[in-house]
């Protein structure tokens, strides 16, 4: 049986719309078929499937990034997605205006240095990590909606109670200061003082 090519495979589906994605919804399961689909804004969360067959924490998408290309390629999803935070997916391609090996290029270069970020959470102190976590999902406008504290523990590879001590550490210090966001948890979300969290 051959592979379909990018082209044959979209022409085989039906148009997809986009879709948002609450907070701990699943996007898709690993080992089965799909699409792929751009993040267009919130963050990913991807696990591998282990040995024994437990989910273990793999790495983070985020705007701009493509998930789920695997599966145009080899029937099947790598990985298992869950959204972190609430999230927008558009389908990819994007259609004639992003041609597909362009924008895979672009997704491609963006994940590589987001792999290299994932890496540097999972070692070192633990309040760095913590903090460069925060630094890497802190939007242009100052703001940061976490992820779950076991979320972040997974993540960083750190214990549950360990990330609560940090994160109201960086309460206490001001780096975090509580903000409400329609629709998310109010100890999830909030303003992130630049200065402070350099200081760090």
């Amino acid at each position: 049986m051959r592979l379909l090519s990018l082209i044959e495979r979209n022409t085989l589906v039906p148009p997809r719309l986009s879709r948002a994605c609450a907070v701990g919804e699943g996007i898709y399961r690993s080992g089965n078929d799909g699409l792929a689909w751009r993040v267009s804004c919130g963050v990913v969360r991807l696990d591998a499937l282990s040995a024994s067959g437990d989910s273990q924490f793999a790495s983070l998408a985020m705007a701009g990034d493509i998930i789920g290309c695997e599966a145009l390629l080899f029937g099947g999803y790598t990985f298992s997605a869950t959204a972190l935070t609430q999230c927008e997916l558009a389908p990819w391609p994007e259609g004639d205006t992003a041609p597909a090996g362009e924008s895979l290029l672009q997704s491609l270069a963006v994940a590589q240095k987001r792999a290299a970020d994932v890496v540097a959470l999972r070692g070192g102190e633990a309040l760095a990590r913590v903090v460069n976590l925060v630094r890497l999902l802190t939007d242009a406008s100052g703001s940061v909606v976490l992820p779950t504290r076991q979320d972040i523990a997974d993540i960083t590879d750190l214990r549950f109670e360990t990330i609560s001590r940090i994160v109201k550490r960086l309460e206490r210090a001001a780096v975090l200061l509580p903000v409400k966001i329609c629709g998310v948890h109010a100890t999830r979300s909030f303003a992130v003082n630049l200065a402070g969290l350099s200081a760090l």
